[in-house]
């Protein structure tokens, strides 16, 4: 990116003869035979950060990696950045894209239900949830970008609260398998609780923030493309599994016998109320979150209109 960065101020300087580095001028900037690498530069560089599937390979060995608050920042936080470069910066020139959204959503799906190690089943599930951005940011439309800002917000929320429960469940039990666990809601039944509600989260529960994000970017895909709306709703269906496979192999069936488990104290449950919290009111009411994006984006989409790069949908 900082190459493709480079490149393309001193085309521009080349055409204008001013050096600047200052996005609003650089955006009309022609580059002739040079622009689609300067271009791909940006975008592969962002893409890579959300990730997209194809340049997704590190996130499930960082996340295993991982100590449990590196792996809550990461899905928190840091993916966030590639989709906002996406948004803010490569979008208007990587239209064809969005149909590595919707792939980006099953994929992840698929791979997330073949894990045995939860931290990586929680990792590959994040591969799903930021296809549905990818997806929403390459529609292009007032409804998808909207979704795309409102599922970033919800999976910092429930994959970093999965996270949490993960790292407490490795803490206790000394592993991530999954096949080593079973029937802990009645050793931990506020862990329990909690882990079948950010798994429904997770999986788009309506009346949870996740449901609005996703349904509003399938709702504005529909407008873009309805083949590749439809490829997206598999993903869905996807979600439903791993979500409740995570909550069936680990909570529930028979418990291994002399096993005991620690449940959440205070402080835990707290902290993840706080998330219990936010998604809930998110999915009850998400107007502010949407009021306070919409002129942001709005101003995004007259921009690249304006500047002639990608027209609005």
């Amino acid at each position: 990116m900082l190459l493709a960065i480079l490149g393309l101020v001193f085309a521009h300087r080349a055409e204008t003869g001013v050096m600047t580095f200052d996005y609003v001028d650089l955006l009309g900037t022609s580059a002739g035979d040079l622009s689609i690498w300067l271009l791909l530069g940006f975008f592969v560089a962002f893409a890579v950060k959300l990730p997209m599937v194809g340049l997704h390979t590190w996130l499930p060995d960082a996340h295993t990696e991982a100590p449990t608050a590196g792996s809550v920042i990461l899905a928190g936080l840091l993916l966030k950045t590639g989709a906002y470069g996406l948004l803010r910066f490569a979008l208007p020139l990587f239209p064809a894209a969005m149909a590595l959204g919707a792939a980006g959503v099953v994929y992840g799906a698929v791979l997330a239900f073949a894990q045995t190690d939860l931290k990586r089943l929680v990792a590959y599930s994040s591969v799903s949830h930021l296809g549905f951005v990818l997806l929403g940011i390459f529609a292009w439309n007032e409804l998808a970008l909207q979704g795309a800002v409102m599922t970033m917000i919800c999976h910092g929320l429930s994959t970093g609260a999965l996270f949490v429960l993960v790292g407490q469940l490795k803490e206790r039990l000394h592993t991530r398998d999954l096949a080593a666990m079973g029937g802990l809601a009645e050793l931990a039944p506020r862990m329990a609780a909690l882990a079948i509600f950010f798994a429904m989260a997770s999986l788009g529960l309506p009346g949870l923030g996740n449901f609005v994000g996703e349904f509003l970017v399938l709702l504005g895909s529909f407008k873009a493309s309805v083949a590749i709306t439809a490829v997206a709703t598999v993903g869905l269906v996807g979600a439903t599994i791993y979500s409740l496979w995570i909550v069936q192999k680990a909570f529930h069936g028979p418990l291994e016998e002399g096993r005991t488990l620690t449940d959440l104290g205070a402080r835990e449950v707290f902290v993840l109320g706080v998330l219990v919290v936010a998604l809930v009111w998110l999915g009850l009411w998400p107007q502010p979150v949407l009021e306070t994006a919409e002129p942001a984006l709005a101003a995004l989409r007259d921009l690249a209109a304006a500047t002639g790069v990608l027209a609005t949908r």
